[in-house]
């Protein structure tokens, strides 16, 4: 067994992926449609940017191993009826919008937002501007599914301004893409990249899975190797999370076809060996990008931020999220929509607003938010710099987090010294890890524990 493959296997256990701190099984529905309104009254900061995100749950298909809050269904009416109840929920939040914030950065996510037709993607694009003045080079990007994709759907989203791509490719082996309902040949993904690229779009991320069933290293080193052929700006590799007491379709995967253990850590290792061969920069939690990228550049001049969408160079953005589940935040609050679709639709047709549940941080969440995010973002915090910030003594607040890091300093994954915490080269493969050891809500009792997927 490697050092590394050791390593893999010593911190694997469950734990969050830091999307938010708090993290979202503690958000409560005491925080509900009264609260979000009044934060969104108090929270209009002119100086603040505005980040919107649009869920479209629906799929043509599903997806066996889908984590994602969706809908699979053959009946378009549906999709075409939801753009309504978008275009009241924005109504009713713009109303509140000081009119002189731009938005800076915009995303669809889903479900499969190409999922809607060419000339739907054009209208709801245009109900967005009709609400939400959006800047001149705004960031705006779009998730896509390669199959029932069209050349058309691509100029849709180029036409509306969309300057970023990001394709779900997972798994390019044809007995993986049977397990998971999920067939979609390297011709048809090559076919895509090469309309987005000659549409223009700037930035073109891919999705790939680790985990799934009947992944080999042989199968897994071959879906990699395309795909770095293919030469995307970016890649998110995810560990398929097996979790169908949450999500009841993935029990239509035969749980003995999963690799096992030892496996996955060794499909991990190829993933960090061969995209680092490659030249692409290990960001963090399983996101790389090229040296010159964005995002590259941000965590080297410590610009960089993490939210819902993942890592960001919109720090200073207000997310105003719409839809179905989709999860909204400003700088004290959190706030996430009715998962339910028939829910959701039933309450912004009776007052425009449909919030599930919330929080509105303390003054220790936004201290260790802030820790948390200085890790898996700037890969370092300065100590007195911190200090100086919060008005507290570090290693008084944070005694049992500066207790727990000791093992992970041993095993060379954080450097820790009088002024400083660092994350070293082989410490951003378990930033997790490094992030838990700040988690307050962690050292609750193991029975109040939400249940999270491993580390790796």
């Amino acid at each position: 067994m490697s050092t590394l493959t050791a390593l893999l296997e010593k911190y694997s256990k469950p734990g969050p992926r830091y999307t938010s701190y708090p993290t979202a099984p503690y958000f409560h529905d005491g925080f509900g449609d009264k609260e979000w309104l009044e934060e969104l009254t108090a929270s209009q900061d002119p100086r603040r940017g505005l980040s919107l995100y649009f869920h479209i749950p629906f799929c043509d298909t599903l997806c066996y191993y889908c984590g994602c809050n969706m809908v699979a269904t053959g009946d378009y009416s549906k999709a075409h009826g939801y753009l309504g109840y978008l275009d009241k929920e924005m109504a009713r939040v713009a109303e509140l919008t000081d009119k002189s914030r731009r938005v800076e950065q915009l995303h669809w996510g889903g479900g499969t937002p190409t999922y809607l037709k060419p000339d739907d993607i054009r209208q709801l694009m245009a109900m967005i501007r009709r609400h939400f003045p959006i800047a001149e080079g705004a960031e705006m990007g779009c998730e896509t599914d390669p199959r029932e994709l069209t050349r058309d759907h691509l100029v849709a989203l180029r036409e509306s301004g969309f300057n970023r791509l990001s394709i779900g490719v997972q798994d390019l082996d044809e007995r993986v893409q049977k397990a998971v309902n999920r067939v979609q040949p390297e011709e048809m993904i090559g076919t895509v990249y090469d309309w987005a690229r000659e549409l223009g779009f700037q930035s073109i991320n891919m999705d790939l899975i680790v985990g799934l069933p009947h992944q080999t290293l042989d199968t897994f080193s071959h879906t990699v190797d395309k795909a770095l052929a293919w030469c995307p700006d970016r890649f998110a590799i995810f560990a398929y999370a097996h979790v169908p007491w949450m999500k009841k379709h993935q029990k239509l995967i035969n749980e003995a076809d999963l690799p096992d253990f030892p496996t996955r850590l060794d499909l991990q290792q190829l993933i960090h060996e061969k995209l680092g061969d490659a030249g692409y920069v290990n960001i963090g939690m399983d996101h790389f990008a090229r040296p010159d990228d964005e995002m590259v550049l941000a965590q080297k001049t410590k610009t960089l931020w993490r939210n819902f969408q993942g890592y960001t160079t919109h720090k200073d953005c207000d997310i105003y999220a719409f839809g179905a589940s989709s999860i909204s935040q400003t700088p004290n609050t959190y706030m996430q929509n009715e998962k339910n679709l028939k829910k959701y639709q039933e309450r912004v047709a009776a007052n425009g607003l449909a919030v599930e549940r919330g929080l509105r941080l303390t003054r220790d969440d936004h201290i260790r938010r802030d820790a948390i995010t200085r890790i898996m973002c700037d890969l370092d915090l300065s100590i007195p710099a911190f200090e100086k910030a919060w008005g507290i003594v570090f290693r008084d607040y944070f005694a049992d987090a500066l207790n727990d890091l000791l093992p992970l300093m041993d095993d060379d994954l954080v450097g820790m010294s009088r002024e400083r915490i660092h994350v070293t080269d082989l410490g951003r493969l378990f930033l997790r890890n490094i992030a838990m050891c700040f988690d307050s809500y962690l050292r609750q009792a193991s029975q109040d524990q939400p249940r999270y997927s491993r580390t790796a």
